[in-house]
Parts: structure tokens; C-alpha cells; sequence
């Protein structure tokens, strides 16, 4: 709009000092003489402009019907096409400088000047594999898709540019989220160039997102052979292809592609934990349980994560806590100081109701890393030794108000997930997630109403103590496909609970000396 008023502006100008330079030469006083072969002419100032004017159209048209006139003799010498030469070099001249003005508008993001300047190039040169993509970006621009989707089929026909063609119909479809058509296109770009990166990385992203495992592989193979890959990322890649293709063989109920799927993702890459828990798993069924240990010790190295401990204890689902803890030591020693290995130790002091060392294993955890998994193991361990409600409330309310610790995030767009899948639900990134503590630490907290503070920490109520409800803090992870940490109901001897839910504490009953919380969430038995 504003460049439309200044160009008229600048009109008007023009048109006024044009005006203004007449009415000057009109009114200018004297005379031009001009003597030539004994001949003398008495001229005004605008006579000698217009003169000049008319000797420089002259000269002009001088010099064409020299050029045409040469082009005439050399077709009367035999040349059939000197004509034809001389009028398109005109085209095409001014066909080029077109297409130049066209260039530089859209460099400049004047996308309607240059769809005009475009269009006027195309007529000129006829040549579509030079001007319809300039007038296809041209359009795309200035929001003409149409007329873009248009000039991408116009060059689709041709075999110069039928990958251009391909690749911005493709882009056209992701950006209407017709991803259906736009896998098609992508994988027509992928059949004419597949070393180009773009074209790699949508169609992979496409089929990750079908769970077309076998197609992602090819994909990815050829992102290899390019060069556009390095050999670790490859790697770990096509672990996540195996994984998530031993998955759906498991659906299915195909053991033993599962399980063959799932050992080689866990070959690929030890330290990919989901790979390492279905590849434990797979081996605890075929009784090879000392393999699956050492499969889960491998992974426990590079990250201590509980699904890892929930795996280990499967290995013997039915040993009894004191057992548990003595078994569990091997895995204990590889990473002693982390966070996970402290609290996995605590969850198995806590099972076998030994609460002073469930203290001493958790050490001053609740102050360097107060996650609500962290604050509720002190709540049953503050409610195992015989504290006050109060001080058990409070704990509780910590837990229910603090983080939720690491989890699994998206890299990408930040998005957290509550177990691990190959390709992001958000924003569709593949293998984005990794194990670890959102930037958002207070989206990842659990909610707690104000008005239940009161009742959590003891204040003041009218409600009797034996009647207050049971408080449940949120500390949620996935759970596991079947509870194997098991903890002593006191009340019944011989009965066991699962731990993969969250702590139950009964507020209303007085606490004794041997007195347990009812369940506490295990390390051993949650994702």
C-alpha cells in the first residue's frame, strides 16, 4: 500500500516539474541560431529541445532497421533463422529482465511485484523449468496457492524439474496437514533424489509416524550412505526402528520376531532403556535370567531409571525382601552416588520394614533433589518410626505441591510423556524423547487444592482426626506390565501389596513403633 502511494506520488511529481520545465523554456528569452551549408535557422529553446528529442528516436530507430536489415541479408544468404534470432533476442531481452525484477522483489519481499514480473517473464521466454518456479515462490508468497499449486504441476511435467515440483506440492500438503498426500509426495522426491536431506527427514518423520517401521529403515539407510548421518546417530536410530517394531510385533502376538526385534535394538544401544527393558523381559520368559540381568546392568550405567529396577526384580518375582535387598546389591554398586540408585536403596529398606537404613540410604536427598517420589518415601519412613500425624501431613503436603522428577521429554518441543514412544505426540519429532527433568518444573508438579492444606498439615478443622480422608500425593509414573515388588501388610502376615501405586498413609491412626506404611511407591516396580 505504501509503495502503490509513493509510486503515485512520484507520478505526480514528475508530471508537475514537467509542467513546470515548459512554462520555463516557454517563457526563456532568445534565440538559437543554427547555420549549416550556407543556410541559417532562427530556433526557440523548446524547438531545440524538441529537436533533440526527435534526432534521438531517430537514431533509435536508425539502429533497429539496421539490425533487421542485417537479419534480412542473412536469410537472403541462406540463414533460415536470422529472422526469427533477431526477434527473440528481443524477447528474450526483455524476457531476462523480467525474470531479474522478479529475482530481486521477492529477495525484497515484494511477493505481488514479483508474481507480476514473473508472469511477464514466463510470457517472454517460454522456458518453465527457468520462470514457473520463480512464478510458483512468487505465488506462494503472496498467499496465491492456487496459482503456486498450479505452477508446481506445470513443472511436475517436465524431467528437469519434476523434483522440484514434487518436493513444493509436498510442502503445500504438510502445510494443509494432509499428511496422507504429502507421504505420497515424499516418497515420489525420495524415488528421484534420495540424497536429498529435507526429503529424508519429512518422509522418515511421515512413516515414523504410520509405524511404517520397514519403509523408516530404507529411509534411514540412505541417509547413511549420503553422508547426512553420522554412524552413532544411525545406530541409535535404527535401535528405536527395532524397539518400536518388536512392539508391534508384540501386539500382534509374533514372539519371536519380538523377540528377535528386541535384542538387536538392545544390541544397537545398550543404554536405550526401553530397548533394554523389552530384550530383559523377552529373556527373563525364555528362563535366561543371567543374561537379562547383565542386559539391565548394562543399561543401568548410562541411565538409572526405575523401569530398569522394576525389570531386575521380575528376575525372581517371588524372594522375600531381605532376599530382594541382597540380590539387588550387584545393581546398587555400578552407580552408588546417583540419585535413582538411593532411592531404589530406600524403596528396599522400606519393603523389608528396616526404616533407620531406609533414612541412612536416602541420606539428605529431600533437600538436594525434593521430588515428590523423594518426599513421600520420607513420609512412610517418618510414619514407620513412629512420628507425629503432623509431621506426617506435612511430608505429604511437600510431595503432593513438589516435582515429579525426570521424565520423559521431548527434546523438541518440551512436551512430556508418561512412558517412552518412538515418535513425539506433540509435535511428531522422531526418537526426540530423552529421560530427564522438565524446563517447566511447575507443569510437572502435582496439583493440590488449597483448602486440603489445613487437613494435610494439622491445622485448624472441626473435623475429628479418626475421620479425616486418606491423602494420596500424585507422584505418577506408568506402570509396569505386572507388580513384582511386593511389601508386608502388618496386619495380615503373609499378604502381600503391590508398591506400583501410589503411598497410602491412613491420617487418622496413630502411629506405633511397629507400625509400616501401608504401600510406598518402588523404584523396583514403576516406569
Amino acid at each position: 500500500m505504501l509503495w502503490s502511494l509513493f509510486k503515485i506520488l512520484l507520478f505526480v511529481a514528475m508530471v508537475v516539474a514537467l509542467a513546470f520545465g515548459v512554462q520555463a523554456l516557454l517563457a526563456m528569452s532568445g534565440e538559437v541560431i543554427v547555420r549549416f551549408s550556407g543556410q541559417e535557422m532562427v530556433l526557440s529553446p523548446l524547438m531545440v529541445l524538441l529537436g533533440a528529442l526527435l534526432l534521438m528516436l531517430a537514431l533509435y530507430v536508425l539502429f533497429k532497421l539496421a539490425g533487421l536489415l542485417i537479419a534480412v541479408l542473412h536469410f537472403i544468404n541462406g540463414d533460415d533463422t536470422a529472422i526469427g534470432r533477431y526477434f527473440e533476442r528481443n524477447r528474450e531481452r526483455k524476457g531476462y529482465q523480467a525474470l531479474s525484477d522478479a529475482l530481486v522483489a521477492l529477495a525484497s519481499g515484494d511477493s505481488r511485484e514479483a508474481a507480476s514480473k514473473a508472469q511477464k517473464a514466463e510470457k517472454y521466454l517460454q522456458q518453465p523449468e527457468v520462470t514457473t518456479l520463480v512464478v510458483a515462490q512468487a505465488a506462494e508468497a503472496a498467499g496465491d496457492k492456487a496459482r503456486a499449486t498450479e505452477a508446481w504441476k506445470t513443472l511436475v511435467k517436465h524431467d528437469r524439474t519434476r523434483f522440484v515440483g514434487v518436493r513444493g506440492l509436498m510442502r503445500q500438503k504438510l502445510e494443509e496437514g494432509d499428511t496422507d498426500t504429502a507421504m505420497k509426495l515424499a516418497e515420489k522426491a525420495f524415488a528421484i533424489k534420495p540424497k536429498h536431506v529435507e526429503v529424508q527427514d519429512v518422509l522418515l518423520r511421515l512413516q515414523a509416524r504410520d509405524e511404517n517401521w520397514d519403509g523408516a529403515r530404507k529411509v534411514l539407510t540412505a541417509k547413511l550412505k549420503s553422508g547426512g548421518l553420522p554412524k552413532d546417530v544411525y545406530k541409535r536410530r535404527e535401535a528405536v526402528l527395532s524397539l518400536a517394531d518388536a512392539r508391534a510385533q508384540v501386539a500382534k502376538g509374533a514372539g519371536d520376531k519380538a523377540r528377535h526385534e528386541a535384542l538387536e535394538a538392545n544390541r544397537l544401544s545398550p543404554e536405550l532403556v526401553p530397548a533394554a527393558v523389552l530384550a530383559a523381559r523377552m529373556l527373563i520368559e525364555s528362563g535366561e535370567k543371567k543374561r537379562a540381568a547383565k542386559v539391565i546392568k548394562a543399561a543401568w550405567q548410562k541411565t538409572q531409571h526405575p523401569d530398569l529396577a522394576a525389570v531386575f526384580a521380575e528376575i525372581e518375582p517371588d524372594e522375600t525382601p531381605e532376599a530382594r535387598l541382597r540380590r539387588f546389591q550387584a545393581l546398587l554398586k555400578i552407580v552408588p552416588g546417583s540419585p535413582e540408585t538411593k532411592m531404589l536403596e530406600t524403596e528396599l529398606h522400606l519393603a523389608a520394614e528396616d526404616f533407620p537404613a531406609a533414612r541412612r540410604a536416602l541420606g539428605t536427598l529431600y533437600e538436594t533433589r525434593p521430588t515428590a517420589r523423594v518426599l513421600s518415601m520420607m513420609a512412610a519412613i517418618e510414619r514407620g518410626e513412629g512420628a507425629s500425624e503432623a509431621v506426617v501431613r506435612g511430608w505429604l503436603a511437600k510431595a503432593l505441591g513438589a516435582s515429579r522428577g525426570p521424565q520423559w521429554v521431548c527434546e523438541n518441543c518440551g512436551t512430556v510423556h508418561s512412558a517412552w514412544v518412538p515418535v513425539c505426540t506433540s509435535c511428531e519429532a522422531f526418537d526426540s524423547l530423552s529421560w530427564t527433568e522438565p524446563a517447566n518444573a511447575a507443569a510437572a508438579t502435582s496439583a493440590l487444592p488449597s483448602d486440603m492444606l489445613p487437613l494435610l498439615v494439622g491445622g485448624p478443622t472441626d473435623t475429628p482426626a479418626d475421620d479425616l480422608p486418606v491423602v494420596t500425593p500424585e507422584v505418577t509414573h506408568p506402570p509396569v506390565a505386572e507388580p513384582v515388588n511386593t511389601v508386608v501388610d502388618p496386619e495380615v502376615v503373609g499378604t502381600t501389596r503391590d508398591v506400583s501405586e501410589p503411598v497410602v498413609i491412613p491420617v487418622g491412626e496413630a502411629p506405633g513403633n511397629g507400625d509400616v506404611p501401608e504401600e510406598t511407591p518402588s523404584a523396583a516396580s514403576r516406569n
